[in-house]
């Protein structure tokens, strides 16, 4: 039986077209920019830096511009899936079908560190237990993370990649509460840049830069 006599239609595979949608020249760009900056943490030597730059100045889709990303940590250019066809985790799913990830927590501790997926944006929730994000090693799937707070009796410490920046000006809702932003780059460029919003109530948010030893 067709489709046509049953009604139904194929539900087209959306990371499928996610990784064969064109680039431009600015998204090419981007990412060798991105590229100088895994040279310059050692993530690179210089002869795969420039097999890879000219494989993405190359690149026609954005399934071809992530694959010189895929193997370095906390740098995935926006909006392009996986090698493969598949995510690396259950969020890198959800973010994939471009849905907002959610990390709820009560009366407990809230950790992600190491190879984990970052979303463009992402909701942090926890009262009366402690979190620990740690961005330095993730796999960031946008130049900009919007990252919405909702804590309560919760102290909230942030590690972000030495090249990032934070913006805590969307915090709107501070009570009894201390904010302490080691890294000093408000207002400064950086990628990625991770946008904080939400509330802080009865706790602490610090944000600092990846140092031996912290968590």
């Amino acid at each position: 039986m067709s489709e046509a006599e049953t009604g139904e239609a194929k539900v087209p595979d959306e990371q499928e077209r996610l990784r064969n949608l064109r680039v431009s020249d600015a998204e090419r760009e981007h990412v060798v920019q991105l590229l100088q900056q895994a040279i310059g943490r050692g993530l690179l030597d210089l002869d795969e830096f420039t097999e890879r730059t000219d494989t993405a100045l190359a690149a026609r889709t954005r399934g071809e511009l992530n694959a010189v990303l895929i193997d370095l940590p906390g740098l995935v250019h926006p909006d392009a899936a996986t090698r493969g066809g598949h995510t690396s985790s259950p969020e890198a799913s959800r973010a994939a079908r471009g849905q907002r990830v959610e990390l709820r927590a009560h009366g407990s501790s809230l950790v992600r560190k190491g190879r984990w997926f970052v979303p463009a944006e992402l909701l942090v929730a926890n009262k009366y237990g402690e979190t620990k994000l740690d961005f330095s090693e993730a796999e960031i799937a946008a130049p900009v993370v919007h990252v919405e707070l909702d804590a309560k009796w919760s102290a909230v410490r942030i590690v972000i990649p030495e090249q990032a920046a934070v913006d805590l000006n969307g915090l709107t809702e501070l009570k009894w509460s201390a904010i302490d932003d080691k890294t000093n780059s408000a207002g400064k460029a950086g990628t990625p840049r991770f946008v904080f919003t939400g509330k802080v109530k009865g706790g602490s948010l610090s944000v600092r830069y990846p140092r031996r030893g912290w968590f």
